[in-house]
């Protein structure tokens, strides 16, 4: 059972899509190391509009990703990629559905 999840909004700088994409890309194989991520999704909403949503079965779990590999790398290259930091969204979940 999920219970919280992380809504993270990115808006790309000009010309930089193509490197979020291939971000995005690349946090999976460093999400899939997270027993206590459930679901991760890089999404994109438009032109130069992205976003990560993900599932945790707890605040610990969440606390235990922003604490992560992937949380620090998209710090690190947030000033490079995109036009504002990315807005961090701590979100509770009342209803899912999952595999399994």
């Amino acid at each position: 059972m999920v219970t919280t999840a992380l809504w993270v909004r990115m808006e790309a700088k000009p010309g930089k899509e193509k490197e979020v994409e291939e971000f995005l890309l690349a946090g999976r194989p460093l999400v899939m190391e997270e027993p206590a991520t459930i679901a991760w999704f890089g999404v994109k909403l438009g032109p130069s509009s992205y976003a990560i949503f993900d599932v945790f079965p707890n605040d610990a779990g969440r606390q235990a990703h922003l604490s992560g590999k992937v949380a620090a790398a998209l710090m690190a290259k947030a000033p490079d990629l995109f036009s504002q930091p990315p807005s961090i969204e701590k979100i509770d979940v009342l209803a899912s559905k999952l595999p399994g």
